[in-house]
């Protein structure tokens, strides 16, 4: 059913990678730049995502032996830095996801770029290394993004939801590679319920949820695709939620032949794959500004 599976390494039958954003308070302060200070309870949510979540999730981690991603705004770096310097010593990957959850998509150009900017600028300095990747907030890409982060040196992005294997964004300043998910590998629509937030969903339970990951896991395992969730530590890292989850990924790993990697590395997979001739990506086109009237 996929046409054109990436050759995986060690003859894996799918590459995986549990992508967790962490948000803290960006988006409440996004939202609501005003009140965000007055909103404790809302607070401590988003809180609890570096401070207790981010722990746990490390220590499945380690438990298992996996290396995973981790996108962080660089303004939850800035308040957070030891949830990233924590990611960073047990070997796991921090990549970009905007500087205070910001919307490219509702940015100017000079806008967009400032935030990319100082994205780059705040966890270089926290993490030690320049991130590799970006993920759009709420998946808001721009019609400017793709070159942007060409520009700026990006080497993935994990924004778009075009395909189940990775494909490139044909740009002006080149090709991008995309490492694409979708609404149904995200967190937000089972787990999310917040007034203050304006996001009310009716929560599923651990179970429900992991069952449809559980069936997206298997078909990509089937067909050679790419597995990527996109969670949120102050969602997923709930003690129940966790705790299915790393009983989840105990059994892919019984499963066998799965690829669980950092995104860059999932991404520098692929481009040698692309270099050496051994696989040859889709190109899509991003969306160009709307035509003038």
């Amino acid at each position: 059913m996929i046409r054109n599976p990436v050759p995986w390494p060690d003859g894996a039958r799918c590459a995986a990678c549990l992508t967790l954003d962490m948000d803290a308070e960006s988006i409440l302060y996004l939202a609501h730049p005003r009140e965000a200070h007055s909103m404790v309870s809302t607070s401590s949510m988003l809180r609890y995502g570096p401070d207790v979540a981010v722990p746990r999730i490390l220590d499945t981690y380690r438990h298992y032996g996996i290396r995973q991603t981790f996108f962080v705004p660089g303004w939850c770096a800035e308040r957070y830095p030891y949830a990233v310097e924590a990611m960073v010593q047990a070997g796991h990957e921090v990549a970009a996801h905007g500087y205070l959850h910001e919307h490219p998509n509702k940015l100017s150009d000079a806008a967009e770029r400032h935030a990319l900017e100082r994205t780059l600028a705040a966890l270089t300095a926290i993490a030690g290394t320049r991130p590799s990747g970006w993920r759009a907030p709420v998946y808001q890409f721009s019609h400017r993004s793709a070159q942007l982060l060409l520009e700026l040196g990006f080497a993935y992005d994990a924004s778009l939801m075009g395909d189940d294997v990775p494909y490139l964004l044909e740009t002006p300043r080149g090709r991008l590679l995309e490492l694409p998910s979708h609404w149904g590998m995200d967190d937000w629509p089972p787990f999310l319920h917040s007034a203050e937030l304006g996001l009310e969903m009716p929560i599923q339970s651990p179970s429900g949820a992991w069952q449809g990951w559980w069936e997206e896991f298997e078909a990509m395992w089937e067909y050679g695709g790419l597995w990527i969730p996109v969670w949120h530590p102050f969602l997923s890292g709930r003690l129940a939620r966790w705790h299915r989850t790393h009983r989840m990924l105990g059994r892919m790993l019984d499963k066998g032949k799965v690829w669980f990697a950092p995104l860059r590395e999932i991404a520098a997979h692929v481009q040698r794959c692309i270099r050496d001739g051994r696989w040859s990506p889709r190109i899509a086109q991003p969306e160009g500004p709307a035509p003038s009237r």
